[in-house]
């Protein structure tokens, strides 16, 4: 079965690309989704082996693609930050018996040799229907097409056997 790709978006002052590195077993859960149509894509397409692109949102000096990360759960399971009065992601209306919001567990998988800038990638023309291109296209989790996928990997100096060992 063809996996999905996807573009995950994180401020890296929050959550980095070298915390999920640093994390133990280089894992952790994708909390704090506050978009519907982005925890729909968790909830209804994302399957564990996916890869996405991590993305570093409002960084400076340059926000981009910065490697590569594996889906590793399951399916995607209630989010517990939206129970916690003293979270950033609290939900009051959200009930422990009908949660709205999900997340997925990611494991870092492949750095990119270097940043892949969002000015960089709306200027290559072949990335031009690309999602994260697009005005007002702001989903910190997106769908990535698989030509769009390698063009962005590439672009990061990964090789086409490097993407080969995550079965893309």
């Amino acid at each position: 079965m063809a996996k999905n790709l996807w573009l995950i978006k994180s401020e890296p002052d929050v959550f980095s690309f070298d915390d999920l590195k640093a994390c133990p077993k280089q894992t952790e859960h994708w909390d704090g989704i506050r978009n519907y149509q982005a925890r729909n894509f968790m909830r209804d397409s994302m399957k564990k082996g996916d890869i996405a692109l991590f993305y570093h949102s409002n960084a400076g000096p340059q926000s981009g693609a910065v490697g590569l990360a594996e889906v590793v759960s399951e399916s995607a399971y209630p989010d517990h930050t939206q129970f916690d009065p003293k979270s950033d992601y609290y939900d009051a209306k959200s009930k422990p018996e009908e949660p709205r919001w999900l997340m997925v567990d990611f494991k870092y998988a492949l750095p990119f040799k270097r940043l892949v800038s969002l000015k960089e990638m709306k200027e290559t023309p072949e990335l031009e229907e690309m999602l994260v291109v697009k005005r007002g296209q702001r989903l910190s989790i997106q769908p990535v097409e698989l030509q769009h996928f390698k063009a962005v990997c590439k672009m990061g100096g990964l090789l086409v056997k490097d993407l080969k060992t995550l079965g893309v």
